[in-house]
């Protein structure tokens, strides 16, 4: 098991330029972490020298990229606009590679209102079917979040609903696309995560490790100190064989400190999680 981590607390500071990718790859080796995320919003140009040396900056930091978050909406009711949205991605995945990252998270698309559940998991399955085609070229893995509401979109993601999540995750059964599994936005929706977990496991490939001190809202908290169950979950990773990224989403807004405090929470719960 790996630790990494998406600081979603300090989006603002990196997309504003307050924090460099440079620096958040040095607190990321200040905190102990094997890797950092990035989002794709993090990144100033797709050309391939400036994603050359945003990888040769992080990696002379002395860690490397696990994950790219990205946010492509497959479920835009404008046809031309599903196209755009493929090809994007496909820049994206491109762009993952150049930066060295083993993983790409991907998502459905948004909740736009008029469109029908039946139509919207057609076309999100027909996106993320056609991204993982074109990722198979590449040295890394995508994957679908149970994923609830980046601060870029206007909408809910379409899959939020546990059970559009489960039938695009059936539907793509038959592709190499696998599942990031997010500790909090099951819990976000109302549900308890451990069935969902259960009926997935064999195709998490990576883990967002969040919390939330609410049921059926996502109000994120530091790591442990809200009503996840990460005990019960790790438990259902490591009995499964589970040996990939966890990477946490720090969004307490507490300060870099809370880096290195839920690193230290994760490696220490997956470790008392073993089975007798």
């Amino acid at each position: 098991m790996k630790v990494s981590c998406l600081p979603v607390s300090f989006f603002r500071d990196i997309i504003e330029g307050r924090m460099s990718l440079r620096q958040w790859a040095m607190e990321g080796v200040r905190a102990g972490l094997d890797g950092i995320d990035l989002s794709i919003l993090f990144l100033k140009s797709l050309e391939p020298y400036y994603l050359a040396r945003v990888r040769k900056e992080i990696e002379e930091s002395g860690i490397r990229v696990a994950m790219l978050t990205t946010y492509p909406d497959f479920t835009h009711p404008d046809a031309v606009e599903r196209e755009r949205q493929l090809q994007l991605l496909e820049d994206n995945i491109l762009a993952a590679s150049r930066i060295g990252a083993d993983l790409v998270r991907v998502t459905a698309g948004q909740a736009h209102p008029g469109v029908g559940k039946r139509e919207g998991i057609e076309w999100a399955v027909r996106g993320l079917t056609r991204a993982a085609e074109f990722a198979v070229a590449y040295p890394l893995r995508l994957v679908f979040e149970n994923h609830a509401k980046p601060g870029a979109w206007q909408y809910t993601d379409f899959s939020h609903p546990t059970e559009i999540f489960l039938s695009i995750v059936e539907r793509t059964a038959n592709t190499t696309l696998g599942v990031n599994w997010d500790t909090a936005n099951t819990l976000a929706y109302g549900e308890d995560p451990i069935p969902v977990l259960k009926r997935v496991i064999n195709r998490v490939v990576s883990v967002h490790a969040a919390d939330t001190s609410t049921r059926g809202a996502l109000k994120p908290v530091l790591l442990g100190t809200g009503i996840v169950p990460f005990k019960e979950m790790f438990m259902i990773l490591r009995d499964s064989g589970f040996d990939g990224w966890i990477c946490m989403e720090e969004a307490s807004f507490t300060g870099l400190e809370a880096v290195k405090t839920a690193a230290d929470f994760v490696r220490h719960t997956w470790t008392k999680s073993q089975s007798p």
